[in-house]
């Protein structure tokens, strides 16, 4: 009798990502981001490969986008929702100014001590704000001081997917009119677009769902101007208009 196959498991993300061409993903990696990827950023990156849920490091491709971004709007307040190791994080305080502030929401502390000798080694410790906790009751303490409203110039949110619609309300009166709010891996493998997602094990239908059901509210969204692209497991870009 022949077992029955396999269902698809966060694990099984092919590493080329949405391109589905390794070679493809390599050559982009290769030409425009490996090539200015600050050296503490590979090594932050060498030591999260060592981690044993490795795959939740932010895709290096997203790097140079975040940091264009950043500088694009002259950021010196961000937001970040998830850090895990904190090579997103570590990115953008990198890029932001001497005087720049970033709040940086999460409740594995362990996972971020794995980077922080590299915000040490960089100079840039002092940038960080971190908080260890889940990020819904950060996000309404903030919100009781009205100061905080609009005050953000830019939000990266790469955590727990399913309240990703919970985070939106909340963030985009955090940030200001003309500021940016990301989302990370709003294509999920590709497997929002799958008609039978019957091959999927409960945390990634779950999940598809919840994007699903996220990628049709942002589109519709007239708070919002947004662009969805097909970098890292999805990454969509939110500019706040009103």
């Amino acid at each position: 009798m022949e077992s029955p196959p396999k269902k698809v498991s966060i694990y099984d993300v092919d590493e080329a990502g949405l391109l589905q061409s390794k070679e493809l993903n390599q050559y982009i990696l290769e030409t425009s981001v490996y090539p200015n990827e600050a050296q503490v950023l590979k090594e932050l990156r060498g030591a999260t490969s060592a981690q044993p849920q490795s795959f939740m490091i932010c895709a290096g491709e997203e790097g140079p986008i975040l940091s264009l971004l950043l500088k694009l709007v002259n950021a010196k307040k961000t937001l970040e929702i998830g850090v895990y190791t904190g090579y997103s994080l570590l990115v953008t305080a990198l890029t932001l100014p001497k005087d720049g502030k970033t709040i940086a929401i999460d409740p594995d502390r362990s996972m971020f001590e794995v980077g922080l000798p590299f915000f040490k080694k960089a100079g840039v410790e002092h940038k960080v704000e971190f908080i260890e906790s889940m990020a819904l009751p950060v996000l309404d303490k903030l919100l009781e001081d009205p100061e905080n409203e609009g005050s953000f110039d830019f939000a990266f949110v790469d955590a727990d997917k399913q309240n990703y619609v919970h985070y939106h309300e909340r963030v985009l009166k955090l940030v200001r009119v003309g500021g940016m709010i990301l989302y990370d891996n709003t294509l999920w493998g590709g497997t929002v677009a799958w008609k039978d997602d019957s091959g999927l094990d409960e945390f990634m239908k779950e999940v598809k769902d919840s994007f699903v059901d996220l990628n049709k509210k942002l589109a519709s969204d007239s708070r919002i101007k947004i662009s969805q692209l097909p970098v890292g497991d999805g990454l969509t870009i939110c500019m706040r208009l009103h």
